[in-house]
C-alpha cells in the first residue's frame, strides 16, 4: 500500500501547477467526469491572502465539538499529502488516496487538470462517501477563477485579510486582488469579511450589497487582547491556544461564520463554540517546536505574513532580538520581508528551500547583510537545524536562551516540521 500511495501521490504532484484553462473551468469538467460529488453537499468557502488555513482550523474545531460531520480541504500540506483532505480532523486514509486518486487521474485524461484540480475532486468524492454534513473549502489562488469556485453557491463565504501576493496572476493593487477574491461571493449566500484595509473593506462590502448578501465584518480595532485570549464587543472572552496576534482576527472570522451557520440551523451551542475556538490548533503557524533550545516555526511566506510574524513576536517577547532562519521562493517580495524582520534580528540564517522556485540562500544572505544584519548561509535545512536536532556540542551554537524563529515558504516550514516529527518517531 505504501508503494501504491507514493506512486499515486507522485503522479498527482508532478502535474503542472497552472493549467491552460482557469481552474474553475477544468475542475467543473473534472467534477462532472467523476459524477459531480459536490451536488448535495453544503459548503463554507474561504478565500484571502493570509489566514485562510487558520480560520478553517478554528471552524473545523468548532464543528467537531458540535458533532457536525465536516470535511476540510486545504493546501499546501506540510508533511503528508493526506493533510489536504480531512474529515472530523482525521486525514484521508492512504487506501482512499490510492483509490480516489486513480479515479481522478483516469477521469482527467484529456482535460489537463492541475494537481489542485485533482486534489479537489478527490476531496469532494471523499466527503460524499463519508456522509459529511458540511465541507470547508480553502481556495488555492484568488477566488473568481479558482478551482474551488466550481462547487456552486456555498452557505457562507469568508474572505480573510487581503494583501499583496501572486500579483502576476491577481493584480497589482489591493483593490484588483480583492476583486479576484470577491469572486467567491454569489447571490443566495452569506458572507464574513475579515479585517481589511479601508479600501478593500469598502470594495468587499460594496460587492455584498450589489449581490444582496448579508455580511458580517471583523473590526480588528475592537479586538481587546487579554491573557490567554481576547474579547470582542457582544462576544465576550474567548480563550486561544494558538499563538500569534493575527490569530485573534482569524478566530473572530471563524466565530462570525459559526454564528451564520447557527442561524441556518446548524446545532452549535454557545459553550461548544467557545470550546472549539479554545482547542483549535494549526501546524506550522507560530508553532513552538521546542523550548530548549527555543525554536518557533511560522509559515510567513509573504509581506503580510512577515509583518504578522514580527508583530506577534514583539507582543509575545517585548524588547527581544531573534535569530531568524529564512527560506523563501524567488517569486515572493523577499526584500520587503527581510526589511520587516531586520529590526528584530540578532542574526539571520539564509537557506535555499528544496524547490525549483526557490530563492538562493546566497542572494538572500547578501541582501540581508546589506541591511546591516549579521547573516550566515546554510546549504540545506538539515544543516540549519542541526543544533536543534542533535545532542552534540554545537547544540549551544545559537546561544543559551536565544530565541530562534524559522519562517518562509510553507514547504520549507513543512520540511522543518517533518525533521522534528521523524526525530520524535526515532527516539
Amino acid at each position: 500500500m505504501t508503494m501504491d500511495y507514493q506512486k499515486i501521490v507522485s503522479a498527482i504532484e508532478t502535474k503542472r501547477r497552472f493549467g491552460t484553462l482557469p481552474g474553475v473551468v477544468v475542475s467543473g469538467q473534472l467534477l462532472a467526469a467523476v459524477g459531480n460529488p459536490q451536488e448535495g453537499l453544503a459548503f463554507v468557502h474561504i478565500a484571502g491572502t493570509n489566514g485562510k488555513g487558520s480560520t478553517a482550523a478554528f471552524l473545523r474545531s468548532v464543528l467537531k465539538e458540535a458533532g457536525i460531520r465536516a470535511g476540510l480541504f486545504t493546501s499546501p500540506h506540510l508533511i503528508d499529502f493526506a493533510e489536504r483532505i480531512q474529515v472530523d480532523g482525521r486525514k484521508i486514509p492512504k487506501e482512499d488516496v490510492v483509490r480516489l486518486g486513480a479515479r481522478a487521474l483516469a477521469a482527467g485524461r484529456g482535460l489537463e487538470p492541475t494537481m489542485f484540480d485533482l486534489c479537489l475532486a478527490m476531496a469532494l468524492l471523499h466527503f460524499k462517501e463519508q456522509g459529511c454534513q458540511l465541507a470547508v473549502l480553502e481556495t488555492g489562488l484568488g477566488g473568481r477563477l479558482d478551482a474551488t469556485n466550481a462547487v456552486g453557491t456555498p452557505l457562507v463565504g469568508v474572505i480573510t485579510r487581503i494583501g499583496y501576493d501572486h500579483m502576476a496572476v491577481l493584480g497589482n493593487t489591493l483593490e484588483e486582488i480583492a476583486a479576484e477574491k470577491a469572486g467567491i461571493l454569489k447571490r443566495g449566500m452569506r458572507a464574513v469579511i475579515g479585517s481589511q484595509a479601508p479600501k478593500v473593506k469598502e470594495a468587499l462590502e460594496g460587492r455584498c450589497r450589489e449581490l444582496s448578501i448579508p455580511c458580517q465584518t471583523v473590526d480588528a480595532s475592537r479586538i481587546a487582547p487579554m491573557a490567554g485570549g481576547f474579547s470582542y464587543p457582544g462576544e465576550g472572552f474567548y480563550q486561544l491556544k494558538m499563538l500569534g496576534s493575527y490569530q485573534r482576527e482569524n478566530a473572530l472570522a471563524a466565530i462570525l461564520c459559526a454564528r451564520e451557520l447557527m442561524e441556518l440551523g446548524y446545532p452549535i451551542a454557545e459553550e461548544v463554540l467557545r470550546r472549539g475556538i479554545a482547542g483549535a490548533s494549526w501546524d506550522g503557524r507560530m508553532e513552538l517546536i521546542c523550548e530548549s533550545p527555543f525554536l518557533l516555526i511560522d509559515g510567513a511566506h509573504n509581506e503580510d505574513g512577515a509583518l504578522a510574524l514580527t508583530e506577534s513576536l514583539k507582543e509575545l517577547y517585548p524588547g527581544e532580538k531573534f535569530h531568524f532562519i529564512m527560506g523563501v521562493l524567488a517569486e515572493k517580495d523577499y526584500k520587503k520581508m527581510a526589511r520587516l524582520i531586520a529590526p528584530l534580528a540578532k542574526k539571520v540564517t539564509a537557506v535555499t528551500p528544496e524547490s525549483e522556485r526557490a530563492l538562493q540562500g546566497k542572494e538572500l544572505s547578501e541582501y540581508i547583510r546589506s541591511l546591516g544584519v549579521k547573516t550566515e548561509q546554510k546549504d540545506c535545512i538539515e544543516e540549519a537545524l542541526a543544533p536543534f536536532l542533535f545532542h552534540a556540542p554545537e547544540k549551544e551554537a545559537y546561544g543559551s536562551g536565544e530565541r530562534t524563529a524559522l519562517f518562509g515558504s510553507l514547504y520549507f516550514v513543512g520540511e522543518a516540521r517533518r525533521l522534528f516529527v521523524e526525530r520524535e518517531r526515532n527516539q
